[in-house]
């Protein structure tokens, strides 16, 4: 059974494509990073020796500070395992990198505990609190992270020296929870965990590793989350005593506790745990088939009620900061000072495992399409063109309360380090490919110049190379090589929605279009000889919020890159672009356009006159009059990377305009 961490390795980029320029700076990310896991105390935790930030108040009440810090070490070297993968003629260069690896697996393998228990917190802060606060305390979380390190640090290294410890801790996990009479009947506040078995059982084949993760599953929310309130009520929690995170007791919407997920009607709360916990559920669909065909019909309807009203242009989903996660629908404010926008960078990464897991029980190009717009958008905005800093909330316009820029860490890291093994693996995004008796049926999900190697039981080798600028220009070809003339090659091709009817396929010399069928049109052979070309028109488009945000705002965008303005490049905007109107009769214009600072070459659209700017300071006694302005708009992405006074929006205000205009 695939998954993107088990097929990335048979992806090759193509050298200064977009994506390999994009992953060429993981060795920096991962060397960044690597120090902060030094300097904050990350690196050595699992030495099991007190560190001075234990004893910091938490931020979030109950949440101590540190106790992510096994996750973060974890996707740490998930990230480096996949780059060390695909780079094995680096290996001096990655020296480092592979030590620190080496040593990290040593520690882990050193605090863990007799019976196989393995969490730092409850090895050093609190020995006696271990499965006491499973609602808030993350320990399961930090377990499903350290197994998904194990999967890909087994792939690597070829030994168990993760692995088996982990499996240890999985037999603990096992024995603790479950619905004897004597175990927890209990599930993780954060899912994780979930995912993380099931992958695991892909490997192993062991039913209890499929067992345990159906029982958290499918154990969530009895009885409106009374698990939670009934481990409360052994710690001896106060009644009056809220976390932070909640607006009023007994919230456990927040962790989509609050009723069982086949009685869940409405995406709610915490907008990572609830991609999460999906992403589990649509991975449990396929490993059991017709058997759980009523979890992939809440799946579906949780997804529909998701992207249908409560994601943003960009990709990004969660509005409320309080409790970082969803709101009403349609309540989607673009910043801090209008409302709210939170748009967590590990909740887009969120949407891109869960859209990857529905495509292989229900493929549809629908899944794809947002797949595509969360990795170019919310995902791809969360690191630095260098790969050195970060963002944690991923706003659609900045605010004087939180400007447009980036930071080089985070109390909570958990976004840093995913964005790096997000890119580790992404090669297992683009395609999936399953082979049949008579050769191999191919999709393709994403584009981009990239080789994909497929070596069939027989022996046979089919090799298929992608050549596009995508996704700056939308032209695609590939060509096909087989070692065995008699293996048919079945391909599969996405057709954005954005494209609408513009795009046009030819294949063996024919042009003809077939049909698409929930958006993917099938290409057969033969066609080897002269290749496959799908030409899909990057068009300029407008996007308007949907009336039912009360925002009335457009956006940009081409392809599947949303833009946005800056002030680097709009260098009168003094208020954040919150006056700033957008002409929609202005024409686009488009230039490829390399930045000298980043040398990151984009395309960049401009509407000359475009933007119809109150001047309150010019005119303060005219509040109906405006000056005309050019508009210059980079992708969202690219956001932060020049320096500037932060302010960035996405959407901006639409006509009508009120009369008294002014020339500038």
């Amino acid at each position: 059974m695939s998954y993107p961490q088990t097929t990335f390795h048979h992806t090759t980029f193509t050298p200064h494509s977009f994506l390999s320029r994009l992953r060429h700076t993981l060795p920096t990310t991962l060397r960044t990073q690597l120090s902060l896991l030094h300097h904050t105390g990350r690196y050595d935790a699992f030495r099991l020796q007190p560190h001075p930030s234990y004893a910091d108040p938490p931020t979030h009440w109950p949440v101590p500070n540190h106790l992510f810090w096994d996750s973060d070490v974890a996707k740490w070297i998930e990230g480096a395992c996949y780059l060390l993968s695909e780079c094995p003629e680096e290996a001096g260069e990655l020296k480092d990198i592979d030590e620190a690896v080496k040593e990290l697996v040593d520690m882990i393998r050193g605090a863990q505990q007799d019976d196989g228990y393995l969490n730092i917190h409850f090895t050093v802060v609190d020995k006696g609190g271990r499965f006491t606060n499973l609602r808030d305390l993350h320990e399961l979380y930090n377990a499903g992270h350290l197994i998904e390190a194990a999967l890909i640090h087994h792939h690597h290294y070829k030994n168990t020296l993760l692995l088996e410890p982990i499996l240890k801790y999985v037999d603990l996990l096992y024995n603790t929870f479950g619905p004897g009479p004597s175990q927890l009947h209990g599930y993780p506040g954060h899912p994780e965990i979930e995912l993380a078995l099931l992958r695991l059982y892909a490997l192993t084949g062991d039913q209890r590793h499929h067992d345990l993760a159906r029982y958290f599953i499918t154990e969530r929310g009895r009885n409106g989350g009374q698990f939670y309130t009934e481990e409360a009520a052994r710690r001896g929690d106060r009644e009056n005593e809220v976390p932070r995170y909640y607006p009023e007791k007994k919230s456990y919407w927040y962790q989509q506790a609050h009723k069982p997920i086949l009685e869940q009607q409405t995406i709610k709360g915490h907008a990572v745990r609830a991609m999460y916990l999906l992403t589990a559920v649509a991975d449990l669909v396929r490993q059991d088939g017709s058997g759980s065909e009523e979890y992939l019909v809440a799946v579906k309807r949780l997804w529909a009620d998701m992207v249908g009203k409560k994601m943003y242009e960009t990709g990004g989903i969660g509005a409320v900061r309080q409790w970082e996660g969803f709101g009403d629908a349609y309540f989607l404010p673009q910043a801090t000072d209008e409302g709210g926008c939170y748009a967590e960078t590990c909740a887009s990464i969120g949407i891109m495992m869960l859209a990857e897991r529905l495509l292989k029980v229900d493929l549809n190009a629908e899944y794809a399409d947002t797949m595509e717009l969360a990795f170019y958008n919310t995902v791809l905005t969360s690191m630095s063109v260098d790969g050195k800093s970060f963002t944690y909330l991923n706003q659609l316009a900045s605010s004087p309360q939180d400007l447009s820029k980036r930071e080089e860490w985070f109390e909570c890291a958990c976004c840093p380090p995913n964005i790096a093994r997000t890119l580790g693996m992404m090669g297992g995004y683009i395609w999936s490919w399953e082979e049949t008796s008579s050769g191999v049926d191919l999709v393709v999900h994403l584009y981009t110049a990239a080789t994909l190697t497929m070596k069939m039981s027989t022996g046979a080798v089919v090799t298929v190379q992608m050549t596009t600028d995508w996704p700056w220009d939308g032209k695609v070809s590939f060509a096909v090589t087989k070692t065995s003339l008699e293996l048919t090659l079945n391909m599969k091709l996405r057709i954005p929605k954005w494209a609408e009817d513009k795009w046009t396929v030819s294949s063996g010399g024919s042009s003809s279009i077939p049909e698409a069928v929930n958006g993917y049109i099938s290409i057969p052979e033969p066609y080897s000889s002269s290749g496959i070309t799908l030409d899909v028109p990057m068009i300029p488009r407008v996007i308007r919020a949907h009336p039912f945000t009360n925002r009335e705002t457009a956006c940009i965008a081409r392809g599947p890159i949303v833009y946005c303005v800056e002030d680097v490049d709009n260098s009168w905007v003094t208020d954040h672009f919150k006056t700033t109107h957008i002409d929609l009769e202005a024409p686009f214009q488009e230039e490829l356009v390399t930045d000298p600072k980043t040398n990151e070459t984009y395309v960049q659209i401009s509407m000359p006159s475009g933007g119809q700017v109150y001047d309150i300071e010019k005119y303060p006694s005219y509040y109906t009059s405006y000056v005309a302005r050019d508009l210059v708009f980079t992708p969202f992405y690219f956001r932060a990377n020049r320096g500037g006074k932060g302010h960035m929006r996405v959407g901006l205000k639409v006509p009508p305009y009120p009369t008294g205009r002014i020339s500038a």
